[in-house]
């Protein structure tokens, strides 16, 4: 498929790809999405319409929100029928309001049919990703600008790479990508080792990696500390204890980042945030997102057929 960038308000490529998740995890989800739907037969609903039918349609959005998924939509269209040439009017991150044009595609309407649920279904689902976490960065901003917004690996599995570009386009930070990434000692951890050997060990195996400790309470915090924790994250706790948590960490003298999770949502956000985290991780922002409602929309027939 080819992008074509026309108009005054067409986006150029460069300024979308700093939202892209890598390739190869994109062409990976779009050929098993599109297997779900053209196997064992292909469309047989478009199979009606002439294959010399070429058209135009929009992309438009239907609802407020924040645009996310371009890549999967390209690649969509262009695992269909690299003859579709699609015109792009905003960028991943780009806010839209009802009846924002997205972009514009034009080829053989027959493939622009088969690839058409399959784009959206991408388009609409990250695009949600990014509007719930663009809402989470606003609250947060207005009640303390240093305070990050971060997703979780609460992700769809095999979608986390596309989930997580997309609160990228949000304006969120993305936590760990993996298990591979960083040491991330949970409560359950703390079954088998004390939060002291768990620094102390993976120091030593990994030196440079990141090390998180989760906490509940601030006595594990003040061990943590000790032990050379990166990240303290603070575990279904309170504002107030929150609070009380940071000048723990803030009389220590140490460079240790103050997280919080747990259940966090819009309401509750602005208060931590308040109370001086650093880090404010929020799972829903990939696991209940709502998907922003996109459409496309038959533009009309040059030929004077509409």
């Amino acid at each position: 498929m080819t992008e074509d960038h026309q108009g005054d308000d067409a986006v150029d490529a460069a300024d979308a790809s700093v939202f892209d998740p890598p390739h190869a995890a994109v062409a990976d989800a779009v050929r098993l999405a599109l297997a779900e739907d053209l196997l064992p037969l292909g469309d047989l609903t478009a199979a009606l319409v002439p294959p010399t039918a070429i058209r135009s349609v929009a992309v438009v959005s239907r609802d407020r929100g924040v645009v996310a998924g371009r890549a999967c939509a390209v690649e969509t269209l262009a695992q269909v029928d690299p003859l579709v040439k699609v015109a792009w009017r905003l960028a991943d991150g780009s806010a839209v309001m009802p009846g924002s044009v997205v972009a514009v595609l034009t080829g053989p309407l027959r493939s622009i049919l088969t690839a058409e649920r399959t784009a959206l279904n991408f388009l609409g689902h990250l695009s949600g990703v990014a509007t719930l976490t663009r809402a989470f960065v606003d609250a947060v901003a207005a009640a303390n600008p240093g305070t990050r917004v971060l997703d979780t690996r609460k992700t769809t599995p095999g979608l986390r790479a596309l989930e997580k570009a997309a609160v990228r386009a949000g304006g969120g930070t993305n936590h760990r990508g993996s298990l591979s990434d960083a040491v991330l000692v949970k409560d359950n951890h703390l079954g088998g080792v004390t939060i002291t050997e768990a620094v102390g060990r993976a120091r030593r195996l990994w030196p440079g990696r990141m090390v998180e400790v989760e906490c509940d309470r601030g006595e594990q915090v003040a061990e943590a500390l000790a032990a050379g924790a990166t990240v303290v994250m603070l575990d279904n706790m309170t504002s107030d204890q929150v609070k009380a948590c940071v000048a723990q960490v803030e009389d220590s003298g140490t460079t240790t980042l103050v997280e919080v999770s747990g259940g966090i949502d819009l309401d509750s956000a602005p208060g931590y945030a308040a109370a001086g985290v650093d880090l404010i991780s929020v799972g829903a922002l990939t696991h209940s997102a709502p998907v922003l409602d996109l459409g496309l929309d038959l533009m009309p027939d040059p030929g004077g057929r509409d």
